[in-house]
Formats: structure tokens, sequence, C-alpha cells
């Protein structure tokens, strides 16, 4: 039984993460800014123990980690402030906040580090957020501990933004004017991400190694937004747009009280996120149609039968 900090673990995929760590009897630390709304999702893990802490506060890092054996690090921001090489946003939570958890996780002595980056991520990629991404992967890669990296591609679950994005858009939208719509991306499914950052704790073999992350299938953006409108009973026209119109599109939507699109969102989709990797772990990549419709779908009888005919089959 170890005792593992989650920084960023009150999220989408924190909250899966923390749920597979409890079903393999750890305990496990997340550090929440807010304390009753991280409280409501994960109240019914029962080792879950949820700290009111400033993970951009060294001393407050300290406290964290103080005892763990692990630290695994999901934070990661989608819009920032435009900058050279990257944006202040991104700067802070992408490459300072690993910085700030290695050199914390050394004072106390933790030497095992997990590190989420995102598929992309280069130095020379064309946005802010793949650079600061490739930044914080070679600070943490760089560091005296055992780092493991994973960029996992998109990834859909229940409570996603991304499907269940598209999916609200098309219930109150008549139309749908799509950026970027010839992108490309191999959705990963959350539980198979939780999985894999998991099982790699216990992996010698995973020091210093980055692995790639990605589904079964690879698709357009243009099919993805009309699945998720299939799904919820909401299909709309898709338009696509060119570039230039993307572009306005993202400038546009910057100004918006709602950060939804920017424009180095654009850019990032410019960068196909799709690998020939296998999942690591002997991991079995599950399909998007096979947990969507469960969580997007208008007959959920159904959809869970498949869901679990698809499990029942792999087993």
């Amino acid at each position: 039984m170890a005792r593992i900090c989650i920084v960023g673990g009150s999220g989408f995929i924190g909250r899966h993460v923390a749920e597979r760590l409890v079903r393999d009897q750890h305990t496990v630390i997340i550090p929440t800014r807010n304390r009753e709304r991280a409280k409501r999702d994960l109240i019914t893990l029962p080792t879950v123990d949820l700290l009111l802490a400033d993970i951009h506060d060294d001393r407050q890092l300290d406290r964290l980690f103080t005892g763990c054996d692990a630290v695994i690090n999901l934070v990661g921001v989608l819009h920032s402030k435009p900058g050279r090489p990257y944006g202040p946003l991104f700067a802070r939570a992408h490459v300072e906040l690993p910085r700030r958890i290695t050199e914390a996780c050394a004072r106390r002595r933790v030497t095992r580090m997990v590190q989420m980056s995102a598929l992309g991520a280069a130095h020379d990629a064309p946005s802010e957020y793949l650079r600061s991404k490739a930044a914080g992967e070679r600070v943490a890669l760089e560091s005296p501990l055992d780092v493991t990296v994973f960029r996992p591609s998109t990834v859909f679950g229940p409570e996603d933004r991304f499907l269940n994005l598209f999916a609200t858009l098309q219930r109150y939208l008549p139309v749908l004017f799509l950026p970027m719509a010839d992108a490309r991306m191999q959705p990963v499914y959350v539980g198979d991400v939780a999985h894999a950052l998991v099982a790699c704790l216990g992996e010698d073999k995973s020091f210093g190694q980055i692995y790639e992350l990605g589904g079964p299938r690879v698709y357009s953006l243009r099919q993805l937004v009309e699945y998720a409108g299939e799904l919820s009973g909401h299909r709309r026209p898709v338009i696509g747009l060119g570039r230039t119109l993307s572009l306005a599109q993202g400038f546009a939507m910057e100004w918006l009280p709602v950060k939804l699109l920017s424009r180095d969102n654009l850019r990032s989709m410019q960068v196909a996120s799709v690998t020939d990797a296998a999942l690591p772990f002997g991991i079995q990549p599950t399909p998007l149609e096979a947990v969507a419709p469960e969580y997007l779908g208008e007959n959920r009888m159904v959809s869970r039968y498949e869901r679990f005919r698809h499990f029942a089959a792999r087993r």
C-alpha cells in the first residue's frame, strides 16, 4: 500500500486515476483550492485525502509530498495570453510547476514521478501549448527522479469536455461552423489512460520513458462532431471552415467570457494527434463506440449492453 499524491487530481483524468489507485488499496493525496467541490466528485473513494493547498507554493508542496512514495502531475491549461516561446499561464502550469514538483520531491526524498504531457508536444511545435508541454517534459526527465511521461491524444469518457461539448452545441445550434474540420486525432478512453498511469508505478522499465497513448481508430474532427450529434439525437449540418476563417473564429472566441476556443488551440490541431504505438503494459484500447453511447446516447440500456458485451469479449 503506497501513499501517492496526484497534483491535478480533482480533474477529469485525475478522478479516474484516483479511483484506480483506491481500487488497488493505495492512499491518495489530492490538493485542491475548492475542497467542497472536489469532495462531491471524490467522496465515494475511502482512501482519498483532500487537502487545501496552493500547488504553486513550495512550502505547501513540501507538506503535500511528505511521506509520499510517488507524485503524479496531471495539471494542464488550454489557454494563455500569447508569449514567446509560450504564454505566461502555459509557462506557469506546464514548465514552472513541474520544476517546483521535481525540486519538492527531491527535498522530501520522493523518487518516483509521473508527468502528463500531450501527443504532439515538441520544442518546435506550431502552438504555445505543445511547446510548453515539451518544455515540461524536459524539466521532469532531466531531474534526478525516476520519471515516466505520458502523451495522450484527445481523452474521452463520461464528463469529458470534448464529445459532451459538441453534443451540447448541436442541441442548441441549427448548424455548426467547425474550424479545422479535417484535423486528425485518435481518441483514447480515460479508463485506459488511468490504467496506464497506475500500471507504470510498478514498472522499473518505464523509468525515463515517454509513452504515447491513442485509441484503436483515427478520426477527423468532423467525424467526431457528427458522431456526437448522432448519439445525442441532435445531429446538425457541419460546415467546415478553411484555415483563415478558422483562425478568425478562434480570434473572435478569445473575447468570450468562457474560453471555448483560441487560435493557439487551432495551431495545436495542425499537428495530427495520432500515434502508431500500442498502449503500454499490455492494455487493450477501448473503442470509442463501446463507451460514448453510454453517456451520449438516448437509448442507454442498449448502449450499456454493447459495452458489457465488448468488455466480456476482451476478458
